[in-house]
This record gives C-alpha cells, structure tokens and sequence, in this order.
C-alpha cells in the first residue's frame, strides 16, 4: 500500500536542487522583477584555503537576501555589498577582490596582487520600458531606437493616425487614447523611462504632472527653455514637489546640435543610457585628435 504521503509514480517530480533554485529565480526575475544580481566566480587562485573556486555562484536579491553561496566572512560581504551597488546602475561588469574581502580596482592593481578572486556580476531584470508620449516624426524615431537598445517600447497618442501599430511596429504596446487617464492607468516604477514629445506643451504640461512624482527613472521633455520653463512653474504653482520637477531633463537630450527628428532621438537615447548606466557624457578621446596626428 502507498503512504498517503507519496505522490503517484506518475506525478512530475519538483527539482528543488540549488542550481534548479538559482535558475528559476533568474528566470523570475528576468521575466517579472524585481531585480536580482547573479554573481559568478570566473577567476580564482589555485592555492588551498582561498574559499572560492571558478564556477560558484551567488544571487543577490534587491532586498539583500542571497542564494548559493561565494565564500564566506569578509569576501562575502564584499561581493554582497558591490552587487547591491550594480542594481541602480543595471550593470553587468566584473569586480575583483582580494580573499580578505578588499576591492582592487584597474588591470594593473590587479596584475600586480596576489591571489584575486574575479566575480562577474549581471543584473537581472525585465527589460527597461521606454514610454514615448506623443506619435510625430521624434516620437516614432525615439521609439525606433529604443527598440534597437532592447528596451520595451510603449507609445501614447490621443490620435489614430500617430497611434497605430503600422506607424510603430517595432513598439511592444501602442496606446491611442485620452492622455490624462492613459498616463493615470500606466504602471510606472523606477525601470521606466518617459519622453514627452508630443504636438504642444499643453499637452506636455499634462503629462508631466500625471507622471512625474511616480518615480520614474528619467522624464524628459522636449522643447525650448523658455516653453519649459512655463511648464515648470505652472506645475510648481499647482502644487507639484520641487524636487520632482527638478529631475525633468528639459530640454531634452545631450547638446549634439541635433536638428532632424533621427538626430534629436539619438540625443534622447544617448541621454537616458547616461542616466541608466551612470556614464559622464564626456568625449572618450579629445576633440580633434584624429586630425592632429598625435594619435
């Protein structure tokens, strides 16, 4: 007779191994949030006694809770410590460590050290949404390469004809209709990214206030300095946080002396990586460098 305890011979079997564990976790995460950090060895010493090996790997969750195991002590607070410093980067990068749990930054320190433990760390996470309010000819560039950086892309428009999956169809979601209870329905959280470039900053004015004391990850607005600058004040007037309205990038985009519409979406996007992955926006090479002959 069978216990009443044991499932039917029949009966899928759940893997509840650690690596089975790891794997569901990052699928999670990718799929649904939020986000986690998975941290892998890919270089180690071979000395006896340094407690971490290639291969080993850790999850880190955004709350500081951990899955799988790197080390212990020191070592382990540090690569717990670094990965929660990737999250708001939505980083993937490599760290190195000493096995007393000490940071070393740069190839030369790290040629030049002893035993270092290398850690690869990914952050895992839906892709970024990018919600452009507002179909013209920017609205549908700054989609356009949007789309191409792997973000997913959701355009608003109150009009069928800027608002149709024809015009965008390499947007994950196309919205026509009112702007106000669009914007008031639309999840927003801290891996969403808004650009408004809609047809007149009345309809701007809108928007911003709809969204921008959600937390965001960046609202941009397009337009002059002075047409922006109206718009601040009105919403200052009617109540909307300083601190809020200081974080709206406006004029929009990076000053790369943009005129077309591709232009202007590429400043837009080279903006938002920077806030994404916290760059500086400074040339990598200095001006004129390749004319100068000293290269």
């Amino acid at each position: 007779m069978t216990p009443p305890d044991t499932p039917p011979s029949d009966m899928p079997r759940v893997d509840e191994s650690l690596p089975a564990r790891i794997a569901q976790a990052i699928l999670t995460a990718s799929r649904d949030g939020p986000p986690l950090v998975s941290c892998s060895v890919i270089a180690a010493p071979e000395a006896l006694g340094v407690a971490a090996a290639i291969g080993d790997k850790l999850l880190v969750f955004h709350d500081g809770a951990t899955l799988g195991e790197i080390a212990s002590g020191a070592l382990a607070a540090a690569i717990r410590h670094e990965a929660l410093a990737a999250i708001p980067r939505h980083a993937v990068e490599t760290a190195a460590f000493t096995p007393a749990g000490d940071r070393i930054d740069g190839r030369r320190a790290i040629e030049a050290a002893g035993d270092v433990i290398e850690v690869l760390m990914e952050v895992v996470e839906p892709a970024a949404t990018l919600l452009v309010v507002g179909g013209g000819h920017v609205g549908r560039s700054v989609g356009e390469i949007g789309a191409l950086l792997g973000m997913s892309v959701v355009v608003l428009d109150d009009r069928e004809d800027y608002a149709n999956t024809d015009r965008f169809p390499f947007a994950d979601q196309v919205i026509c209709g009112d702007f106000a209870s669009e914007l008031d329905a639309f999840p927003i959280n801290a891996n969403t990214y808004i650009v408004l470039v809609s047809r007149g900053h009345k309809v701007d004015e809108l928007s911003l206030a709809r969204v921008v004391t959600r937390g965001p990850a960046y609202v941009g607005m397009i337009g002059s300095k002075r047409r922006t600058r109206t718009v601040l004040e009105h919403l200052a007037t009617d109540g909307i946080r300083a601190d809020a309205l200081a974080r709206v990038f406006t004029p929009i985009g990076l000053d790369i002396r943009a005129e077309t519409p591709e232009e202007i979406a590429l400043a837009v996007l080279a903006e938002i990586v920077l806030v994404r992955r916290g760059g500086s926006g400074r040339p990598l090479s200095p001006p004129g460098q390749a004319l100068s002959g000293d290269i």
